[in-house]
């Protein structure tokens, strides 16, 4: 299954899109999930089918989903209290009931990445399009697995299930309780739920598509848009310009919003594979206005996003590994080295990657920006590197 994640800017039109895109996939025969995350039914409205925790049929080879977030969250509490009953009995607790459940802050996006995860390992589909959240927060949704990840190994390492015999003798050593069997067992089956949907992300066959309104504010937001995307190490395939007005038009007061939108098209073009989406004039609602958009279809395979390593030990006596960062600013670039890992921080996106491991026996020897690469030296370590002779 091919799965096209589509974001941009609030107000862009990146949900009409979506439905425009899927519903086109679906006319050329390709059977079509769209997957939608709007509390409102922005989605239905521009497909004019009510779209809701059901999947529904909204066209020949199409069908829509939207999850439910608080339904899936009280099923999860729920699972979790039953699961964790004796230590809850322990403590003398009470047990909520799934009635009085809401949904707390970062619910909604696990309720997203689950169902993306559930969408696209189904065998039903052949495409699955994914209608995320405006710019910021659909950069902090994909963000979301491998953090989470990393924050449960360092909190609940897997390797101390091995101590399990022992835990009951600790406890009494230490006079304090050792955690209990039930939490390494729900951190590991949380582990496995993240890496699934970590690895749908990075998948080869999922890429992001960006939509943008073409002018200052578009520009701004594709930009950061950018670099968030390529120090997460994400695809983009195409950069959709949304809403482009005519060139020739009667309309004199039409002139500058059209050479505005022509001037960022320029720019655009010189970094981005840029197709263009036409005014239709109105909002665009149902199967015939998404059909008049014309928008461009899945397209080939775009290039895996690589951080190589160069060789150039015999030249510099250094290592260099490669990090393109398209838009990044030196002044808003820091890197601190951890162990064997680097907390890479461009503007305001910051992660935590693991080194290659040739990198681990190496230091950090200085770094540099140029042309949108961001560029470290490593030497090796006298004391860990392999002798040669």
């Amino acid at each position: 299954m091919r799965t096209l994640l589509i974001t941009g800017p609030g107000g862009s039109g990146r949900t009409t899109l979506a439905a425009a895109t899927a519903l086109a996939a679906a006319a050329r025969g390709t059977d079509t999930l769209v997957l939608g995350t709007d509390r409102t039914d922005t989605l239905g409205a521009a497909l004019g089918v009510p779209t809701g925790p059901v999947p529904v049929e909204a066209a020949p080879r199409l069908t829509a989903w939207r999850p439910d977030p608080a339904r899936d969250f009280r099923r999860d509490l729920t699972a979790l209290q039953e699961r964790a009953s004796s230590a809850l009995d322990l403590l003398g607790a009470s047990r909520l009931d799934a009635e009085e459940l809401t949904p707390l802050p970062g619910a909604e996006e696990l309720a997203l990445l689950r169902a993306l995860r559930d969408a696209a390992l189904s065998e039903k589909h052949e495409l699955l399009v994914v209608d995320l959240p405006p710019v910021p927060q659909a950069l902090a949704l994909l963000a979301l697995p491998e953090e989470l990840r990393r924050y449960l190994r360092r909190l609940l390492p897997p390797e101390r299930q091995a101590a399990r015999a022992l835990r009951p003798v600790l406890g009494r050593l230490a006079g304090v309780p050792m955690p209990a069997e039930w939490l390494y067992e729900t951190a590991a089956r949380w582990d496995v739920e993240l890496a699934a949907v970590e690895a749908v992300v990075a998948d080869r066959d999922t890429v992001v598509r960006l939509v943008a309104e073409p002018g200052p504010a578009g520009a701004d937001a594709l930009r950061t848009a950018g670099l968030g995307l390529a120090l997460r190490g994400l695809r983009t395939d195409l950069v959709v310009a949304n809403r482009v007005l005519p060139e020739a038009s009667a309309d004199t007061w039409l002139a500058g919003p059209v050479a505005q939108q022509r001037k960022t098209l320029d720019e655009w073009r010189e970094s981005h594979d840029v197709r263009t989406v036409a005014h239709l004039g109105r909002d665009p609602r149902g199967a015939d206005d998404l059909a008049a958009l014309a928008v461009p279809g899945p397209g080939a395979d775009a290039p895996a996003a690589e951080w190589p390593v160069t060789d150039r030990l015999g030249e510099d006596g250094v290592l260099v590994w490669h990090i393109p960062l398209p838009g990044a600013l030196r002044d808003e670039l820091d890197l601190v080295r951890r162990g064997d890992e680097l907390v890479v921080t461009a503007g305001r996106f910051r992660r935590v990657v693991p080194l290659p491991s040739a990198l681990r026996r190496c230091t950090v020897d200085g770094a540099a920006l140029r042309d949108g690469e961001l560029r470290i030296r490593f030497a090796p370590d006298p004391e860990l590197w392999p002798r040669s002779g």
